[in-house]
């Protein structure tokens, strides 16, 4: 969970004058639901009746996993993979707000009805451009992109429920306060739905469970749910007072509701998501879905098939995927990867007679935010307002590189993981001489750090902003105490329990050496008598003084042996401690080199 902006601008030695915010009040919303009519939002494009008979036009634009990124994101988080006939591929660069209201203001010329949403991650995890002023940017960005609806993600609760609701409803931070004078934030005039997330002690949902959009005689009703495993992933402080439900059964339940109401065209909003074959956004997920795995597989087949399209998210993949319902019919489960470097376009015919979508018309296309078409003046505007506020703290240099050091989330090992994991090792022995060993959960490092100038720093200059992409969370480096059984258990917690469908490889600091063998299952694919430290095996029955960060330590990402280590000190900031490892390790005369990223040896 972030801590106050008073933190950041403490560890960055600047002080700021801050703005408000552009949106309008949000509609308002009820446990049963917010009922908005949206009788033009989108209309006045042009374009002709959009009729067949007794059926209309209805366009649906998603993104997803959004989180902050206004500008466009840089290295690979700002690139997309194009699959070409003949099998090459090309690398594009996508994403950024300004090119995004670009592209969806043109997208939805001639369509008379059409409606734009994403399903969770739009804040959290963010740039300094937005985390800095706890995504206040991020939601008057996606007010000026005419966003319709949001469903929550795992990342809308970084800074715990009362923030979520003030990103809702507006008004000041409670500890930082409004950021310019006479103007008070007015928060997202859009609905955000949290159909799955309620109080643990009444169980009412903590915000509207759905909404329905009614755009010219169509009636669609929209349900978002984020993951249940989302306490799992979030400080235990961001859930806290809360529970999170079954995503079928909450899909099942409000899709009853509105059929109840009239209202059988249903969309849902679901920020869990799957992995397909191919990273191309324009891959093919084959017959029924057979080239996508994860748990949006199996949630897409159980849920009610009254629902006509899922849209995800969470795992930043792009898919546009077919998948039997419960009744065998193909549906449409969709993703537009992450940052804005995609969008969705959803097309379908909605029959006024039945009040519901005709499935069979249902078809889906990932588009790329090109770099190449206009930027929209007024996202360029607001950008351009809270840079200039951000600017005496983003782009203080902190250390300098000399080649990319990159986080390939997918991958086992990473240099910057492993850059990550030595800074925090430094700073856990400033605080304990005796610390051994430092791990780092992969979902932490946000970002890759490039070495191409983001600014007008220079080629190879680390600045403050660039290092808070890269850890945005606030976590502090804590120090623990394990026996090598427990660290033993920690590595195999990688592979098992919580991760056994979705493994999340710890990032390793210097001197821990170990194999993974993925032909082998479960917790047996960590090698046990590979696992060395400083070249010597770990004793089971010895004590080691590991550093973790704080979102770690509580158990997070499903490393519950962690939380139960002894002896526990709170160290510093985690992003204090990587900008004093740059700044000690580097220098404008002699930059860092990427680490190699030998530590783990994968047998495949």
């Amino acid at each position: 969970m972030r801590s106050p902006l008073s933190r950041r601008l403490t560890a960055a030695a600047a002080g700021l004058l801050a703005v408000g915010a552009l949106g309008a009040a949000a509609p308002a919303a009820t446990a049963h639901g917010a009922l908005e009519k949206a009788p033009g939002k989108h209309d006045g494009h042009g374009g002709h009746d959009e009729h067949h008979g007794r059926t209309v036009d209805l366009q649906v634009l998603a993104i997803n996993d959004f989180h902050g990124n206004l500008e466009p994101p840089t290295g690979s988080s700002g690139r997309v993979t194009h699959e070409h006939p003949d099998g090459t591929t090309e690398q594009i660069d996508a994403g950024g707000a300004e090119y995004l209201a670009t592209a969806l203001r043109e997208a939805r010329q001639g369509h008379r009805r059409s409606v734009t949403v994403a399903p969770g991650d739009i804040v959290g995890a963010s740039p300094l451009l937005s985390g800095l002023f706890h995504d206040e940017p991020t939601i008057e960005a996606m007010n000026a992109l005419d966003m319709d609806v949001v469903g929550v993600g795992n990342h809308e609760f970084d800074e715990g429920a009362a923030e979520l609701k003030r990103l809702q409803r507006g008004g000041c931070h409670p500890e930082d306060g409004c950021y310019d004078e006479g103007r008070t934030f007015e928060g997202a005039d859009f609905p955000i739905l949290a159909a799955n997330v309620v109080d643990e002690k009444t169980g009412k949902p903590l915000l509207a469970p759905y909404t329905v959009k009614r755009m010219k005689g169509v009636n669609v009703g929209f349900i978002g749910v984020t993951l249940e495993g989302t306490p799992n992933i979030v400080s235990a402080e961001g859930v806290k007072g809360l529970k999170f439900l079954d995503e079928v059964e909450t899909i099942d339940k409000y899709t009853e509701e509105l059929r109840r109401k009239g209202v059988n065209a249903v969309i849902a909003l679901v920020h869990e998501g799957g992995t397909p074959s191919s990273t191309a956004y324009n891959n093919d997920c084959g017959p029924g879905g057979a080239n996508l795995s994860g748990p949006i597989e199996e949630i897409a087949r159980d849920t009610d098939a009254g629902v006509d399209a899922l849209i995800t998210g969470h795992t930043h993949q792009p898919y546009v995927c077919s998948v039997p319902d419960p009744r065998g019919n193909d549906r449409l489960v969709t993703s537009a990867a992450s940052y804005g470097r995609l969008f969705t376009e959803l097309t379908m015919e909605y029959d006024r007679r039945t009040r519901d979508i005709v499935r069979a018309s249902v078809a889906g296309t990932n588009h790329v935010v090109h770099r190449d078409r206009e930027r929209a003046s007024d996202l360029t505007e607001l950008i351009d307002y809270w840079k200039a506020l951000a600017e005496p703290v983003a782009n203080r240099p902190i250390g300098w590189i000399s080649e990319d050091i990159t986080a390939d989330r997918a991958a086992v090992e990473s240099p910057l993981g492993d850059l990550v994991a030595d800074a925090q090792l430094a700073h856990a022995r400033e605080l304990d001489p005796e610390a051994d060993l430092a791990l780092m959960n992969p979902g932490g490092i946000r970002a890759d750090l490039t070495y191409a100038a983001s600014g007008g720093e220079g080629d190879g200059v680390v600045t403050y902003g660039e290092g808070f992409t890269v850890q945005p969370f606030s976590n502090t480096v804590n120090l623990t105490t394990l026996t090598g059984e427990q660290v033993l258990t920690v590595l195999r917690e990688q592979v098992s329990g919580a991760n056994a469908a979705s493994p999340k490889f710890l990032q390793v600091s210097s001197g821990l050496t170990y194999t993974v063998d993925l032909t082998r299952s479960g917790a047996d694919r960590i090698v046990a008598d590979s696992v060395r430290l400083d070249g010597e095996p770990i004793d089971p029955s010895a004590s080691y003084r590991v550093a973790v960060n704080s979102f770690l330590a509580g158990g997070g990402d499903g490393f519950g042996t962690l939380a139960k280590g002894t002896d526990p000190l709170v160290g510093g900031d985690d992003l204090a401690a990587l900008q004093a490892y740059l700044t000690a390790n580097s220098s404008a005369a002699d930059p860092l080199d990427a680490p190699a990223a030998d530590r783990i040896t994968v047998v495949r």
